[in-house]
């Protein structure tokens, strides 16, 4: 991510470009599809972001635009390798921090000795995409907006993959009516309730 990306003031994050991996090597390149767009910044994620560029400063990376031998272009990422040599490959992040995290925390089984981890997508870092959309719609976002945030071209295909994540619709309608009635007295229900009256 480079620093010019993050929008600590104004509280958006501009996703414009990312470390792309590919045959020849690692180049800048748009988002997947051409998709710029803005995505909001929480305050908690911003602060953890500054605590991040305090302990690490931001290094200087140059890539060519595109495809090796394009155009170079210099940015100042906040995720850098290690040893400070370059730009993190989201493979090597994959396998080297993700995965081993994951199997820590107890999620993903450790591989056999002298063998890789289990090559599964729902385990890849995509998942926290997923994580991100399950956590917006459980709030209520709207599907739209969620849309643009992950960078669909259209809010139907959004709602089809993630529908299964949304909070039911007679769970919604009973906060909903809850809601409505916060701060009164509860009578008591039931059939005693509707007997007396």
């Amino acid at each position: 991510m480079p620093v010019d990306a993050i929008g600590f003031d104004s509280g958006w994050l501009h996703i414009a470009n990312q470390v792309k991996v590919t045959k020849d090597g690692l180049v800048f390149a748009p988002p997947k599809r051409n998709k710029i767009r803005d995505v909001p910044l929480p305050n908690r994620v911003a602060h953890v972001l500054k605590q991040h560029m305090e302990a690490f400063p931001p290094v200087e990376i140059t890539l060519p635009w595109l495809r090796v031998g394009g155009q170079s272009v210099t940015k100042r990422l906040l995720f850098t390798r290690l040893d400070g040599a370059g730009a993190v490959r989201r493979t090597d992040f994959n396998d080297r921090a993700w995965k081993p995290a994951l199997v820590a925390a107890g999620v993903i089984p450790a591989p056999n000795p002298g063998e890789r981890h289990q090559a599964a997508r729902e385990h890849g870092m995509h998942a926290l995409r997923h994580f991100y959309a399950s956590a917006l719609l459980d709030t209520g976002e709207n599907v739209k907006a969620l849309s643009n945030y992950l960078g669909h071209n259209d809010p139907g295909f959004t709602l089809r993959v993630y529908t299964h994540l949304m909070p039911s619709s007679d769970a919604r309608a009973r906060k909903a009516v809850d809601g409505l009635y916060e701060g009164t007295d509860p009578a008591p229900d039931g059939p005693e309730t509707a007997q007396g009256l």
